[in-house]
């Protein structure tokens, strides 16, 4: 089937159709009164009236064997009195408009000849036109339909088409806009943040010259060149520059150390199961929650001790980094004052890589991150 009736066009049909019935009906009963076959007649009306509202109604699940009731009570009332061939207009017209290439061409098959055979039934003797004539009409009405019934066809493709490629539009200025924010990012972080940590590092620099060697100096000077070779090739939208040099354990290992010399908490690291092949992406997001996890360790936890461990698990690769600090309530809006944007960023970027950040905390207690990514084609 190729649609469900519906509309003026198929309402007059079903009306036209009924009409027909009733008027055949009526006149073999006007001409023969109620003797003989004149009561299987009514019965075979009725019953074919039943049918035909029945599949209007109820058209999902009636479908083809609707069709073919109708069609064969028909072509028997047909048979009793060839003048219920005039059923044939919209019955014909319901075939054509409802079933596919194949059934349709055998449903005209049948309609047309059981017109013909009525035809000859109601001549007073045989003649080619009664032939002819139902054939042509046939021919061109199935002729015009199909013709119809391509262009239709046609024009879904075309509106299909239009769908698609106003999808693929918008998609393409998503992109557009992406990129165009990236851009403007990548300005801002170029005219700000590294144009600043470029010139800390110069007075750094200076200062060393000068005579102020102490190691706060040389560290600073180090974090400086760091942080602005980040943000550089953040500019660039490359991978972390620890991560062109080294792998992601030797990344984390070099963080924990060095966070550890810094600010003289405790720090520990360590790796856990066999290294699995994981994306530049995923490894440059891992990298970057154990620097931000860090980060707030040094200045908001007042830590003793914290670990960060690597996992290599059979489909994930995990990140989990804890420490001794004094908590907070995981539960509570976080001011602007506590860098509330720092959970929020991490956890954007890994959900953006398909991955899971989970917090646990609480006042007194500590704090455990641990940053998920499944491994395989999601990775």
């Amino acid at each position: 089937m190729t649609e469900r009736p519906g509309g003026w066009l198929y309402r007059a049909m079903h009306v036209g159709f009924f009409v027909l019935l009733a008027s055949s009906a009526s006149r073999y009963v006007a001409g023969h009164g109620l003797q003989g076959v004149t009561p299987l007649l009514l019965g075979l009306s009725a019953a074919l009236v039943l049918i035909y509202v029945a599949g209007v109604v109820w058209w999902e699940r009636a479908g083809q064997l609707w069709l073919a009731a109708v069609v064969g009570v028909w072509c028997a009332l047909v048979l009793v009195a060839p003048s219920f061939s005039w059923c044939a207009v919209p019955l014909f017209f319901v075939c054509l408009r409802l079933l596919r290439p194949k059934p349709m061409l055998a449903a005209v098959v049948l309609l047309t000849g059981t017109v013909i055979f009525a035809q000859l039934r109601l001549a007073p003797r045989f003649e080619v036109i009664d032939v002819l004539v139902p054939l042509a009409v046939a021919a061109m009405a199935t002729a015009v339909f199909l013709q119809i019934r391509h262009e239709g066809e046609r024009r879904q493709q075309l509106i299909d088409q239009l769908v698609r490629t106003r999808g693929e539009l918008a998609e393409a200025q998503r992109e557009a806009g992406i990129s165009w924010e990236r851009e403007r990012l990548a300005r801002e972080i170029h005219d700000t943040i590294a144009q600043g940590l470029s010139s800390i590092r110069m007075l750094l620099q200076a200062a060393e010259r000068e005579g102020d060697r102490s190691e706060h100096v040389r560290r600073a000077g180090a974090v400086a060149e760091d942080s602005l070779a980040e943000a550089r090739r953040f500019v660039r939208g490359l991978a972390p520059a620890a991560l062109t040099r080294q792998s992601l354990a030797d990344a984390l290992r070099e963080l924990v150390a060095r966070t550890a010399a810094e600010t003289g908490i405790e720090v520990r690291f360590e790796t856990v199961g066999e290294p699995l092949a994981t994306s530049e992406d995923v490894d440059a997001a891992l990298l970057r929650v154990a620097q931000g996890v860090l980060a707030n360790v040094r200045e908001h936890s007042a830590a003793r001790k914290a670990g960060v461990t690597l996992s290599y698990l059979a489909d994930a690769v995990a990140l989990d980094v804890r420490d001794d600090g004094t908590g907070f309530d995981t539960a509570a809006p976080r001011s602007g004052a506590d860098r509330g944007y720092g959970l929020g960023g991490m956890r954007a970027r890994v959900a953006q890589l398909g991955g899971e950040l989970v917090v646990e905390s609480g006042p007194g207690e500590g704090t455990a991150i641990a940053a998920t990514f499944p491994v395989g084609g999601n990775s």
